[in-house]
C-alpha cells in the first residue's frame, strides 16, 4: 500500500513539474526577444520602441518599410503585451493573439518584430527594464532608436519614453550591463508623434512622406485584427464589433479601416505641411499627402540636418 501511494506521489510530482515545464516553454516561445544582431552590412539598424502591439506599427509603419525597402534592418519592439487591451479577451490569449498579429504585420514591412512579457498597464521604469532597453539596443547595434514622448497620456507610452532616455548614454558605458558588449557611439534618439502640448509640444526635425507605402501600410494595419474588432472599432472597451465573415462586409470594414489608418497620416501631412515644403522642395512638399514626423531627443547624439536627412528615407518617400 504504501508503494503504491509513493508511486502515485511520484507521478503527480512529475505530472506537475511536466506541466510547469511545458507552460514555461510556450511562454517562452512567444514573449522571448530575437538576441540576433542584423548583418555588417553597411545599413542601418533602427529599433523603434512601442508601448503595446500596435504603437510602432501606427506611429512608424511607413517609414520603417521605405527603410526596409532600402534593405536597411528594422526591427518594433512592444515593451508590453497587451494582454488587457480588449472588450472580451485578456491574460495570456489576448497576449498570444497580438503577438501573432504584430508578427504577421512584421511580415508585411519587411521588418522584425519581438514584443516583451510585460502586463499591459504594468510598464514601470525601473533597473531592470532600462537593462531590457540597454540589451535589446546593444543587440541589435542600433544606430537609431525611436519611441513615445515621455508626456503621453498612457502611463506604459510615457515610461516607454522614460526608459529610452534612460537607455541613452548607458549604451555606450562598458560596464553597465557587461553581459552585451556596448556601443562604440550613442545612437541618434528620437521620439514618435503626438498630439500633447503640456509641458511641451511635438516638435518635428523630420517628416518622412509614406504615400509610396500607404497601401503596404494598410495591410500592415489589417493584420491587427483584435484592435479593429475592439478599441478601434469602438472607442471604448465595452463591446466588440467582429470583422464580418463574408467577402461583401469583410471588404466594408476593410475600406473603413484603410481610410482610417490613412486618415492618420493625412493628418500628420497636413498639420505639418511646412516642414515637409522644407525637406521636400514646394513642389514635392506641397503635393505630399501622406507622413510620419520624428523629433530627436537631445539624450542621444545630435545628428546635423545633412546627417539627419540622409539618415530617413526622405527622398524614396515620394
Amino acid at each position: 500500500m504504501k508503494s503504491a501511494r509513493r508511486a502515485l506521489k511520484t507521478s503527480l510530482v512529475l505530472m506537475v513539474v511536466t506541466g510547469l515545464a511545458l507552460l514555461l516553454t510556450s511562454r517562452l516561445a512567444w514573449s522571448q526577444p530575437t538576441p540576433a544582431s542584423p548583418p555588417d552590412d553597411g545599413k542601418l539598424r533602427i529599433i523603434v520602441f512601442g508601448a503595446h502591439p500596435d504603437d510602432c506599427e501606427l506611429k512608424a509603419g511607413g517609414t520603417a518599410a521605405l527603410w526596409a525597402a532600402q534593405g536597411h534592418h528594422v526591427k518594433f519592439v512592444s515593451v508590453t503585451n497587451g494582454d488587457i487591451g480588449h472588450a472580451e479577451m485578456s491574460g495570456g490569449q489576448l497576449a498570444k493573439r497580438r503577438t501573432a498579429e504584430v508578427k504577421e504585420a512584421a511580415k508585411v514591412l519587411g521588418i522584425e518584430a519581438d514584443v516583451l512579457d510585460i502586463h499591459d498597464g504594468e510598464l514601470l521604469p525601473t533597473l531592470e527594464n532600462r537593462q531590457k532597453y540597454v540589451r535589446l539596443i546593444r543587440q541589435w547595434k542600433a544606430d537609431i532608436v525611436m519611441g513615445h514622448r515621455p508626456n503621453d497620456y498612457h502611463p506604459d507610452h510615457r515610461y516607454v519614453g522614460v526608459l529610452m532616455q534612460d537607455a541613452a548614454y548607458m549604451v555606450t558605458v562598458k560596464f553597465f550591463c557587461p553581459d552585451v558588449p556596448q556601443l562604440s557611439k550613442n545612437p541618434v534618439f528620437l521620439y514618435l508623434s503626438d498630439n500633447f502640448q503640456k509641458p511641451n509640444p511635438f516638435q518635428p526635425d523630420v517628416i518622412v512622406a509614406t504615400d509610396r507605402v500607404v497601401e503596404k501600410k494598410q495591410d500592415a494595419i489589417w493584420k491587427l485584427e483584435s484592435q479593429i474588432e475592439s478599441l478601434w472599432a469602438t472607442g471604448n472597451f465595452e463591446k466588440v464589433l467582429p470583422i464580418p465573415t463574408d467577402p461583401q462586409g469583410r471588404a466594408a470594414r476593410r475600406k473603413q479601416q484603410d481610410e482610417r489608418t490613412a486618415g492618420r497620416d493625412r493628418g500628420v501631412a497636413q498639420k505639418y505641411r511646412d516642414k515637409l515644403i522644407e525637406l521636400y522642395g514646394p513642389e514635392k512638399g506641397k503635393a505630399v499627402q501622406y507622413a510620419e514626423a520624428f523629433e530627436v531627443c537631445e539624450y542621444g547624439r545630435r545628428p546635423s540636418a545633412e546627417e539627419l536627412r540622409a539618415m530617413f528615407p526622405i527622398d524614396a518617400g515620394k
